[in-house]
């Protein structure tokens, strides 16, 4: 799929971005490119290829669950404006 510099010229538009006309002819043969290298991997059968979040077969190590500050809840809730069975309450703002 070959876009022209009107085409980028509209797609920078829609995406507010400034564009120099000078940089038309790159932009449209950098985005040219792009566009066919998306239509060349849709093109390949993925049918058989299991889904995966990373190419690597590695477990996450992950920290204790700890809770790393004291629990200052009460004293919170006694110097706020307004609460109710340990909730905030805070004026509706939409009707």
């Amino acid at each position: 799929m070959a876009l022209d510099n009107k085409d980028v010229a509209d797609i920078a538009h829609l995406a507010r971005l400034a564009v120099e006309p000078q940089d038309l002819d790159h932009y449209s043969a950098e985005l040219t490119r792009i566009l066919d290298l998306v239509e060349q991997m849709s093109a390949v059968d993925t049918a058989g290829v299991e889904p995966m979040a990373h190419p690597l077969h590695v477990a996450q190590r992950l920290r204790p669950d700890q809770a790393d500050e004291p629990n200052r809840r009460e004293r919170f809730q006694r110097i706020a404006p307004l609460t109710e069975d340990g909730l905030y309450l805070v004026p509706k703002v939409i009707e």
